[in-house]
């Protein structure tokens, strides 16, 4: 009797795959196993994930951004310990409870310029509350945004979502208005169009990597103050330190109105986003004692969340993360960098810390041209997932493609890397690129090996 972790565990496992088949989304072990994917990872640590036969993972996509302080920290662990051995009332309602109070001091001394705080479970929600907000406070209807931005899937933060494979189906969505990512000229013409509430733009767009031209933030604030509209920035992957500032907007001597953060807050244990604000903005929000709740959820602020977030702060701090992302991201972009001179294949490296993607184009010769042109007539991406397989397969290293449809590999560590895992992510790397520049190399291989499967499934 009683519930046994260790024996469920022990009897069910390897059952994952078929659970989800049969009672959550099917198309995700689908997919995992016509990509060679379908691994089972029995343990984590650090920047490394482990399978059941002992294989170790250089993990360099960190859950899209979640594990910025390596996997299963043992300060955040003993924290949460802490907290649960302590039998804290929790979630009262009719409360104002300390850690939340004491894990939003912190965040605001970190980003100057911001008073207050609303925290939600995830960055959508962290979205959502920007988004409403920003409505509320200048009475206005619309938001614009950017051509290829990801900023969640509930229905808000939806409607401000340009990748149309996202959108589909799920119309109508709210009135907002997309506007090319980097283009002022047209951001203006919206802005003077009337009725902007405000421009959502991330500093590094997390669907390909593309950074913010040079000054593209703050003239983008400047327009938009001068019609009366904010500025949100949406630091759900880009914050926390991955681009060497705590935060990416940082680095482009801007004020933004509005900021969300998410995932690294984690720790990588318990769902927890955050929204800053100025209290102004909060103050037009809630301003009597019968809007008190007008935006809440239910588990905002709960002990687990905000302990996980404090220790994930003390963790930064005491190991010199965001320092140690610029650095040790400076020298993984200049290695990569360096090989783009010798392989053809490879357009563009470009990010910020520990933010990369690695862009690929058609070759100039023409041995190599009738592999890349196989790939791109069975579908535009399936070079750079070639990539991501060979890494997985021959060098045990978990990557992502940056976007659909789109020749870009993102790496996305944890922010505790060292030398030791760029030497070797950048060995492999050469490895699999020579390979690739072979007429009929592994990686061209493995790119038709995929289209036979993903037919072959229908």
């Amino acid at each position: 009797m009683g519930f046994d972790l260790d024996g469920l565990l022990d009897t069910r496992n390897g059952d994952g795959f078929d659970l989800h088949r049969r009672l959550l989304n099917p198309q995700i072990p689908r997919v995992l196993r016509t990509i060679g994917f379908d691994t089972d990872y029995t343990r984590a640590q650090g920047c490394y994930l482990y399978d059941g036969a002992g294989r170790r993972y250089l993990d360099f996509l960190a859950g899209f951004g979640v594990f910025g302080i390596g996997r299963n920290h043992p300060t955040v662990r003993q924290a949460l310990h802490a907290v649960l051995d302590r039998d804290l009332a929790d979630m009262c309602q009719m409360d104002t409870p300390l850690l939340a109070g004491l894990l939003a001091e912190q965040l605001l001394e970190r980003v100057p310029g911001f008073e207050r705080i609303y925290f939600g479970n995830s960055g959508t929600e962290a979205v959502e509350a920007a988004l409403k907000f920003a409505r509320c406070a200048t009475g206005r209807p619309r938001i614009v945004y950017c051509d290829h931005a990801f900023h969640g899937l509930t229905t808000g933060s939806l409607s401000v979502n340009g990748g149309t494979e996202f959108r589909r189906g799920f119309a109508p969505l709210l009135p907002d208005t997309m506007v090319p990512f980097g283009d002022l000229d047209a951001l203006e013409r919206e802005v003077r169009a009337g009725g902007v509430a405000a421009f959502i733009v991330e500093p590094i767009q997390g669907k390909g990597v593309q950074v913010a031209p040079p000054g593209y933030l703050r003239e983008a604030r400047r327009i938009l103050h001068e019609h009366g509209a904010l500025l949100i920035c949406d630091e759900v992957q880009s914050g926390m330190g991955r681009t060497g500032r705590f935060l990416a907007f940082e680095h482009d001597d801007v004020a933004p109105d509005i900021v969300t953060i998410a995932k690294t807050l984690s720790g990588g244990f318990v769902p927890v986003s955050a929204t800053f604000s100025q209290d102004w903005i909060h103050q037009k929000v809630y301003w009597s004692m019968d809007r008190a709740l007008v935006h809440a959820t239910t588990y905002s602020g709960n002990n687990l969340a905000m302990v996980a977030g404090l220790a994930t702060l003390s963790v930064i701090d005491d190991e010199g993360l965001v320092a140690n992302a610029e650095a040790v991201g400076a020298e993984l972009r200049g290695g990569l960098a360096a090989l783009a001179d010798q392989y053809e294949l490879l357009f563009d490296v470009r990010g910020r810390g520990l933010m990369i993607g690695i862009e690929f184009g058609p070759p100039r010769s023409a041995r190599l041209r009738g592999g890349w042109d196989v790939l791109h007539t069975a579908r535009t991406g399936l070079f750079s997932q070639a990539v991501v397989g060979a890494l997985y397969h021959r060098h045990g290293i978990l990557t992502q493609v940056a976007s659909d449809h789109a020749e870009v590999v993102k790496l996305l560590p944890p922010l505790m890397i060292g030398s030791d895992e760029v030497a070797y992510f950048l060995d492999a790397f050469a490895a699999v690129m020579a390979d690739a520049h072979r007429a009929r190399g592994l990686v061209f291989d493995f790119g038709r090996t995929v289209v036979s499967q993903a037919f072959n499934r229908r």
